[in-house]
Formats: C-alpha cells, sequence, structure tokens
C-alpha cells in the first residue's frame, strides 16, 4: 500500500510497558497455538480468561524497536482512514461516525469486556467502544500463518472496525442478546454470520479507502483475500490435525465463506448490501 504522506489517528493509546510485570497466561507466540485449541475446543478465545492479569496494572518505560514503530505508524494510518471512509459512509445516511479508539499493548491488557493476553490476538470490545492490538500479531502472522503484506495486516484493523460498525448499528449487541439464549451449535452459527458481516466491511473499508486514496497496489487485494483464506475455520482446524472439518465448531466462517464476503465488499462497497443474518445458511 502507499501510504507516504497519509495522516495518522488521534484515537490511539498507547498501553505498551503496562500491566506486563504481573500479566499471565502466554505471549504472543502462543496466538496460533491458542487459535488451534480453540477450534480443537470449540471454544472462542475469551478475553475475560485469557492472560488475566494477576494484579493491578504496572507501568516500566517501554522502548519499541524499529519494526514497531512502523508498524504502529502504519496502523495508525490505517486507523485514520477508516475513520475518513466510514464517515463519508454514515454522512450519506445522515448519521454521524463516532470513531473507535485503537489500543495498542505488549503481552496483555484490561479492556471494558475483562482481561487479556495477546494469545486473544486483535479483538473489539463494544462495552468501551475500543480495538485491542498487540503489533506483535502482524509478525506473527507472517511466521506462524505465511500471510505476509501490509494490506493483509490492513485487513485485520479493518475487520475489528467492522465489529465496531455492527455495535454502531445495534447489530452486535442484537446478535449477542440472541446468543445468550443459544445452544452452543446455534452460538456458533451466529457468531459466523456477525464475522462474515465484519468481513464485508472490512472489504467495504478496501473499497473506499481505493476510491479516496487511489493507495493499493499490484498484489495488495490478493493479500488480503489470502488472509480471509488462512484465518477460515475449515483451513485452521485442518492446521490443527483434524481429519475431518466439524462444521459445528465453526465461529468465523469457512475460507471460502470469508473471502466471499470480504471480495463482495471490496467489489460494491455498500454499506447495506452486507446482511449476512437474513439468508439461508446455504448462501453464506
Amino acid at each position: 500500500m502507499k501510504m507516504e504522506g497519509r495522516r495518522t489517528s488521534a484515537n490511539v493509546e498507547d498501553r505498551r510497558g503496562k500491566g506486563a510485570a504481573t500479566a499471565g497466561g502466554i505471549g504472543i507466540g502462543g496466538i496460533i497455538i491458542a487459535l488451534l485449541a480453540y477450534f480443537l475446543t470449540g471454544r472462542a478465545p475469551d478475553v475475560q480468561s485469557l492472560g488475566g492479569m494477576a494484579g493491578g496494572e504496572t507501568q516500566s518505560e517501554y522502548v519499541p524497536t524499529a519494526q514497531e514503530q512502523e508498524f504502529e505508524l502504519f496502523a495508525s494510518q490505517i486507523l485514520a482512514s477508516t475513520e475518513d471512509v466510514w464517515t463519508a459512509e454514515f454522512a450519506k445516511y445522515n448519521a454521524q461516525y463516532r470513531a473507535p479508539k485503537m489500543v495498542i499493548f505488549k503481552g496483555s491488557v484490561q479492556s471494558g469486556c475483562g482481561n487479556a493476553s495477546s494469545a486473544t490476538g486483535p479483538f473489539y470490545c463494544s462495552a468501551d467502544e475500543k480495538l485491542y492490538l498487540d503489533l506483535d500479531f502482524f509478525n506473527e502472522m507472517q511466521r506462524s500463518m505465511g500471510i505476509k503484506g501490509d494490506f493483509a495486516c490492513a485487513y485485520v484493523i479493518a475487520h475489528e472496525v467492522g465489529h465496531h460498525i455492527q455495535h454502531l448499528l445495534g447489530t452486535l449487541d442484537e446478535k449477542h442478546q440472541q446468543m445468550a439464549r443459544m445452544n452452543e451449535v446455534d452460538r456458533n452459527k451466529m457468531s459466523v454470520r456477525i464475522e462474515l458481516q465484519a468481513d464485508y466491511y472490512a472489504g467495504v473499508w478496501g473499497h473506499h479507502e481505493q476510491k479516496m486514496f487511489g493507495s493499493l497496489e499490484d498484489g495488495d487485494l490478493e493479500e488480503a483475500i489470502n488472509a480471509a483464506k488462512k484465518i477460515g475455520d475449515d483451513y485452521l482446524q485442518r492446521q490443527a490435525g483434524y481429519r475431518e472439518v466439524k462444521s459445528d465448531l465453526f465461529t468465523h466462517g469457512t475460507s471460502q465463506q470469508r473471502m466471499r464476503w470480504l471480495k463482495r465488499g471490496l467489489q460494491s462497497g455498500d454499506l447495506s448490501l452486507g446482511d449476512t443474518f437474513e439468508i439461508p445458511e446455504s448462501q453464506l
């Protein structure tokens, strides 16, 4: 992506150096292990239990590496882009966009949804309207999952912002309330629809990012599609050693589904065409 000279977001909160001394759980190197264990058990990562802190936050000076500084700049620029795109999109509906904050942390963090370690991966918390990101995740994407490219990293951020869009539209809270009354299989099916819509919204952002700024280069779209493929439930189950894919454990969608909805958003750029909840399961 061509990001030179692009503005950065003012909605970035750096918590690196906080909480690390008392954090439990596993570090960033355990992200993929946690993901695979998640598919083996059928339980989604729980930000209230993964890497819970043993005590209150502590603070120490944190000096980022040169690579971390590059990641931080890029992440802040992408967040700024989502602010520009979604402000314009909401204005089409005579609505005002309320931007989320992005919390950058190292090792562990306390969110409005509970305590979490880096093993949780990037996540969005509707309780405090913040998305949480350990920048080491970008290295882990390449090292453990073979996901490369800056647009793939941008897709990760845009997907979490997609959950914020769901929150602002009332979809996320409504579906979570419904899930609380469901059995595990139906909860997983609802979770898939939630995640696929967030993928769609990430695609909508990418569509308008290109129209506004012309930042995409050759291969960028393929990077994001490859990322969607490699975080599909069926792909991760196979990576975990499943001989037979177990669809009842899906919580995010298959590789084909995730690629399909991301592509739809990229192609249409239309917020209104991302309803993943009313169509039959066979059409997801």
